[in-house]
């Protein structure tokens, strides 16, 4: 055996007994990436009601599933991580969490026949500037993490004018005596608001990884 063969044979070995850790980076990033066009079809959603775009949030909601299984099942056989596994296993499921309130919410404007407003279009467009932000701030993780805690402060801003929507749209909501419609709007804002909060909790995760790697 040659030296070549031999030291081809130790990485081998090698390789079997401390396997490669998979890029969690880049996983993560195509998982943003994914969020990103899921949201950007609900603003589409909000300004159109149409339902056939509606038809593809639910199969991106299910294609994000298979996503986020794939992932998990990746990190639980990662022999190791480059960044705290509570910390990727946070960012999955968080950034799932925000593609199924977005169906969630067209389920539920299908189901009670409540039609986008103002509210709910300029909501939708507050969560994917804040999901563009995690999309650019995941991408940077590998190569300039530092850049990334301004994308999360990005993210954080936008769930924040969400909030402010959601209250100033009940504000409104609750006037006259159609509480009917009233409570089903209340559903639909809410589901907004959820999303905003796990694309929140993404954020905060973001930031917790940078200032681990920095």
């Amino acid at each position: 055996m040659d030296r070549y063969q031999e030291k081809s044979l130790l990485a081998r070995v090698f390789e079997r007994v401390f396997p490669k850790a998979p890029d969690f980076f880049h996983l993560l990033a195509q998982q943003s990436c994914q969020v990103e066009h899921t949201v950007g079809l609900l603003v589409s959603f909000m300004e159109t009601g149409d339902a056939e775009i509606g038809i593809q949030i639910k199969q991106d909601e299910h294609a994000a599933d298979k996503v986020k299984v794939a992932n998990i099942h990746t990190l639980n056989e990662a022999f190791s991580t480059p960044i705290d596994r509570e910390d990727i296993y946070r960012a999955i499921t968080m950034l799932d969490e925000v593609v199924n309130f977005c169906k969630d919410t067209v389920n539920e404007m299908d189901a009670l026949g409540v039609h986008p407003d103002a509210f709910t279009l300029e909501m939708a467009r507050h969560l994917h500037d804040g999901t563009k932000a995690l999309m650019a701030g995941f991408s940077k993780l590998g190569s300039t993490p530092a850049e990334s805690a301004h994308d999360a402060d990005l993210a954080r801003r936008a769930e924040r004018k969400v909030e402010k929507l959601y209250r100033k749209a009940l504000a409104e909501l609750f006037q006259g005596d159609g509480y009917i419609q009233m409570f089903k709007k209340r559903e639909i804002y809410r589901h907004l608001t959820n999303a905003a909060e796990r694309m929140a909790h993404c954020a905060n995760t973001l930031h917790d990884i940078v200032v681990k790697m920095v």
